[in-house]
């Protein structure tokens, strides 16, 4: 399959979703813009994936603004819209979540030294999770897949916080990563027999997840 995937470098406008080539200047490759090195400029990373099983697309835009990594994604589920943002620290840590739906659910995740809040209310049940994991992106599992940087053989136990997206119910999902190559991640659910073998590109963006998602290539 082919890279869908489009680094570019804004003028400094509004922020949000811009179709692949509106800006038309490539900016440096992500890694360097975690590693501080990219210089001026407003550095976006764009993506569209589409649901094998399920007919969802996805477009999402990852921007690097005031030292953190921001996500902005429109989930076109059919008869539902969801809208979501998320806020990374620069290592991948998850630090925010604001959820709509198109039928005007909302949620509203943080974390913060290890204290979760979910629509403001406390979440000690979520006090082992690190990572969001959102049901219905496979953005969710580059978190985990670039903030432990596993080197090939390695394998990591984590929790993750879990939404669903019918319910928008936060739950702590205990899971497995093993890397399997240089772009192969086994993904493993450590309470069910669920298990897939992830394909992703060099920045850690999911290109193809079986049965579930694919980038749709440009």
């Amino acid at each position: 399959m082919g890279a869908s995937i489009a680094r570019l470098r804004s003028d400094g406008g509004p922020g949000g979703l811009v179709p692949t080539g509106t800006w038309g200047v490539q900016a440096d490759p992500l890694p360097a813009i975690l590693d501080g090195t990219a210089k001026g400029g407003r550095l976006m990373v764009m993506v569209v994936w589409h649901g094998v099983a399920s007919d969802s697309v996805e477009h999402l835009d990852l921007t690097l603004r005031d030292g953190r990594l921001r996500a902005r994604s429109i989930v076109d589920l059919g008869p539902e819209r969801l809208e979501y943002a998320v806020e990374l620290d620069p290592d991948w840590t998850f630090v925010a979540l604001s959820l709509r739906s198109s039928d005007g659910r909302t949620l509203e995740l943080a974390h913060d030294d290890g204290e979760w809040h979910a629509d403001g209310s406390p979440r000690p049940d979520l006090v082992e999770a690190v990572d969001l994991d959102l049901a219905f992106s496979p953005f969710t599992n580059t978190l985990p897949i670039r903030r432990l940087g596993l080197a090939v053989g390695d394998a990591a136990d984590i929790v993750t916080a879990y939404v669903d997206h019918e319910s928008f119910t936060v739950t702590a999902d205990p899971q497995r990563y093993t890397r399997l190559g240089s772009e192969q991640y086994l993904y493993e659910s450590r309470d069910s027999d669920f298990r897939r073998e992830i394909t992703v590109d060099e920045d850690g963006l999911v290109v193809d997840y079986p049965g579930l998602f694919a980038r749709t290539p440009r």
